[in-house]
This record gives C-alpha cells, structure tokens and sequence, in this order.
C-alpha cells in the first residue's frame, strides 16, 4: 500500500472514530437526561399523591398549587399544610413509590414547628435490607413551609445507571472495539515501517555486496587472461585484490548473520575482568590507523577507573562500531573523543564526536534494527543499519544503559552506564 493511501486511510479511521465516539456520548447524555427528567416527575407525581392522601385523611384543605419542591437533584420538600403523622406518611410513600415502580432508596425527615428542626424519620432501601447509603440525618430546612416533609434519594444517579446498564454495556463493547481499531493501524504503521526499513536493508546491502563481487568477476577475468602468467606482478596484485574484496563479502556477511544469531537465542557472553582504560588504549591504537589525514582521537580517561567484568570480544566491537558511526558520518576533519569517569560506583563510558549530530525526531530510533537516519535522495554513507542495534543488544545483556545525547549540527554523545559490580 502507497504511502498516501495508507495516509487516507488512517485519516478517514481517525474521522471515523471520533464520529462514532461523539455520536454514541450525544445518545448517552441524552438517555442520561431523559431518563433523570421521567424519574424525576414520577417522583414528584407520587409525592403530590402523598400530600393529597395526608390532606384527604386529615380533612384539611390542599396546599394551594404545587405542594412538591426539588430544591436539589436528589432532595424534595413536601408542604401538607396539615400535622403529618410518620407512621402514615411511610406508609403512603411505599404505596405510591411501589404503584409508579421507583425503585431507589430514601430517606426521608418531618419538620417540627414547635423545636424548629428536622424530625429524621427513617431511611427506606429499595432492596429492603435496610442497609444505607449516604444516608443522612441532618436534612435541611426549607423556611417558606410550615407544616411539611423533606425526602433524599442518595442512590438517584445509582438508579438511573442501573436503569441504562444495557446501554452502558453496548458502549463499553464499542469503546473496546474502537480500542482494537485503533491498535490494529497502530500495528499496521510499524508494519509499514518496517517493511520500509527491511526495504532499505535490502537495497543497501545489495550495493553494498555488488561492489566487491564487480571487483572480484574483474580481478577474475584479469587472471584468466593466458597473459598474465608472463607478468607475476600483476597477477600477484590481482589475486590480492580478490583476497581482498573476499575478505570485505565476508565481513559485510558476518554481520548480518552475528545480528541473526544473536536474536535466534545464540548471545552468550562470556565475561571476565578488565582494565577499561587499557582496554580502550589498546582499542585507540588501531582506530588511530584508520583516521584520515586532518583527523583526531582524543583520549580522557579517569584513573580512578579500574576493571569491570564484560565479555571483552562483545566490548571491543561495540567501540568499533561507535568508531566507524563517527567516522562515516562525520566531516573529513572529524574530532572523536572517548572517555571514562566514575560517579556513585558507576562507571560512565563515553563516545563522542564532531559530527552532524541527529535529528531528535530520530534519537529513539537509532537502536531500531535496520534504522538508518533519512538522507533524502543522497546515500553516500554505506551500512546496513545493524551497527547501534547490535551495540544496544549487547549493552542490554550486560545490563548496562546506553544513552544518546545529541542535537543536529552538533555531534552526537554515547553514553554507555556500567554498574560497578
């Protein structure tokens, strides 16, 4: 799939899902509230029944207007304009409650004019355990009454989520399946990427191979000229160049099969003692041989430094694949410093240089197998993107922590954190 494809692709599903999630909040708010507001009158409803029974019973005149007050979500003031007797309103709000089918727990209080405070009445479950739930006795007063009752539902908002759980259920199963989709283009983006990274791969050790068997089928068709015989020299030099560029194939083949090897299970280190800094003096010495003219190698070793435990064939290769990264990539004059320091029993390994550093939208993909930093169209820097992979794959065998530190233009800082054991 083309790059642009795949682009509409993901846009149209990024549309998508936020339709669908705003579609499916709207219908939810919305069952949400309707459900609130017809819970909500039928309460007021039944209380209004409640106050006209208690009137009736009483045989006193009916409030005038609407005798049912909400003064919260979940808190209702009744005016009876008459004595209300607790045992006979309980027993009118469970008729009435039961008739409409509301179903939630209340609590419910009777206002005494003579103490001028809430009289707690009790504190009814819709289950009938009697067990409360934010229940309350300090219900409060409503001053433009007189003779009235106040009734809190604490587990309303409770309810009407029981009452919409079907609805709750088939949006959990449309988040969940929005989950998978988006995981599923996630998944198909790092595919992409990395067939795009293997496609890279592929073509870069192509030319990278292409080079010296050219080389070698020359050498060859040189030496299979019956006239070469008569000139040692030249077939001296052309058997060299073969031997050579052999050397180079198998090089360039080793490290595609050590990576192979090692991800297959196959890394086995084998660790003894060693003096860092010596080691890194010895290592110095034959990258030295390899700088160009106008080049530096700068040594700083702290003295403090004694021995850590490695595997001292895996370490040795992680310099020199640091070593050739500054050397590839790095200007004709190019400044390579390694050095070491300890600090809290930890041993510091740094490697830096004065090269063109890294974009930092690339600095956490640098370690990726196969990852090699975009160049636009120029490719004058050979490799197969298996260098700082293996040097991360060996630094997490040992348990030690590499990190990269750089800025574009500016040369880029390894870190390499090695416990003191």
């Amino acid at each position: 799939m083309r790059g642009y494809k795949l682009k509409f692709v993901v846009l149209l599903g990024a549309i998508s899902i936020v339709g669908i999630i705003s579609v499916q909040t709207y219908f939810l708010v919305n069952a949400w509230n309707t459900r609130e507001k017809e819970l909500n009158q039928s309460i007021v409803i039944a209380l209004k029944t409640v106050a006209e029974k208690i009137c009736h019973l009483n045989q006193t005149a009916p409030p005038y207007g609407n005798p049912v007050r909400q003064l919260t979500s979940a808190y209702f003031v009744v005016d009876i304009n008459s004595v209300i007797d607790a045992n006979v309103l309980e027993h009118y709000l469970k008729t009435e409650f039961e008739r409409l089918n509301i179903r939630t727990d209340y609590e419910y209080a009777i206002y005494d004019c003579h103490s001028d405070r809430m009289v707690y009445g009790s504190y009814i479950s819709a289950s009938g355990s009697g067990e409360k739930l934010k229940a309350s006795e300090n219900l409060p007063k409503y001053r433009e009454y007189l003779y009235y009752f106040g009734i809190r539902f604490p587990a309303l908002r409770n309810t009407i989520a029981g009452d919409m759980a079907i609805l709750f259920f088939f949006t959990f199963i449309l988040v969940l399946s929005v989950i998978f989709f988006v995981y599923a283009i996630f998944v198909i983006l790092q595919q992409k990427q990395f067939s795009e990274m293997q496609k890279d791969f592929i073509n870069n050790m192509t030319h990278e191979f292409k080079t010296p068997i050219s080389t070698i089928n020359l050498a060859a068709d040189v030496i299979l000229d019956p006239e070469i015989v008569k000139d040692p020299r030249r077939l001296d030099r052309y058997a060299s160049l073969i031997k050579q560029e052999n050397s180079r194939l198998d090089l360039l083949a080793g490290k595609v099969l050590q990576i192979v090897h090692i991800e297959k299970g196959g890394l086995q280190l084998k660790t003894e003692t060693i003096n860092l800094n010596e080691l890194i003096k010895t290592v110095a010495g034959h990258f030295r041989t390899k700088l160009r003219p106008g080049s530096a190698l700068e040594l700083s070793l702290d003295p403090s430094v004694k021995v850590i435990r490695a595997d001292i064939i895996h370490l040795t290769n992680i310099f020199h694949n640091l070593f050739d990264n500054a050397v590839k990539y790095g200007p004709e004059n190019a400044e390579i410093r390694i050095s070491t320091r300890m600090e809290n029993r930890t041993v510091f390994i740094i490697f830096s240089d004065n090269g063109p550093g890294i974009d930092p939208k690339y600095q956490k993909r640098v370690f990726q197998k196969f990852f090699r930093v975009p160049s636009g169209d120029v490719h004058n820097v050979k490799g197969f993107g298996l260098g700082l992979h293996y040097v991360k794959i060996i630094c997490r065998a040992h348990g030690w922590k590499i990190k990269l530190d750089t800025r574009e233009g500016s040369g880029a800082r390894f870190n390499i954190e090695v416990p003191n054991q």
